[in-house]
């Protein structure tokens, strides 16, 4: 008789597909003013970073920054600014910002323990697809945060997310994530983080309905 097949997302097997919040960095790209002005579901972007910055902060999960030619495109956003003024930020001029050496030497000092970069930010199709590609080309496994990434144009989004998939990028929302660094209920950090969830959650509810993403 033949044995029934193990599925694949049991038991050990799916411990392999969750993430490791020991082993994750949130790496923050370029919401900065002069950019975030131009980009579709702007706000939706805004809260599910300042989201994530605060879930990552209280998980004590370490958050870097990149900022685009800061001197002429301004600072973060004030929602972000106010999150982010302890983190490691660096300014770069290359899109891909695995190429700019002090962004590369912050996160290789994060190794050999870090494995994931959860990457934000804006654009989608340009610094955001750019850096996800250096950081493979790093050795390191990347998810893009679908709510978390931006671009001028919806179709350059939703082409540089399909292009990112296919190119073995994880993407997936920004509460998916949360859940899944959390694992389980009956902990601090579950009662720490959830007032922020709910808190969004009701931002959301508050501003007019628009076409998603």
């Amino acid at each position: 008789m033949k044995r029934p097949q193990k599925l694949l997302g049991s038991g050990r097997a799916m411990e392999r597909f969750l993430l490791d919040s020991s082993r994750v960095c949130l790496h923050v790209v370029d919401v900065q003013t002069r950019l975030m002005a131009k980009m579709a579901e702007r706000q939706t972007v805004i809260d599910s970073i300042a989201l994530l910055v605060q879930s990552f902060g209280i998980l004590d999960i370490p958050i870097l920054g990149n900022s685009q030619y800061r001197e002429k495109l301004g600072p973060y956003v004030a929602e972000l600014e106010v999150l982010l003024q302890d983190i490691p930020c660096f300014d770069k001029i290359s899109f891909d910002a695995t190429k700019d050496p002090a962004t590369i030497a912050y996160l290789q000092g994060l190794r050999p323990r870090l494995q994931t970069v959860v990457l934000v930010g804006v654009e989608t199709h340009i610094c955001v697809y750019q850096t996800a590609l250096g950081l493979l080309q790093q050795g390191l496994s990347v998810w893009v945060v679908s709510d978390g990434v931006a671009a001028r144009s919806k179709e350059d989004h939703r082409v540089a997310l399909r292009r990112l998939q296919g190119l073995g990028v994880s993407v997936g929302s920004s509460e998916m994530l949360v859940y899944e660094l959390l694992g389980r209920a009956d902990t601090t950090a579950f009662k720490d983080i959830l007032p922020y969830i709910l808190e969004r959650d009701t931002k959301k509810r508050e501003r007019p309905s628009s076409v998603s993403l």
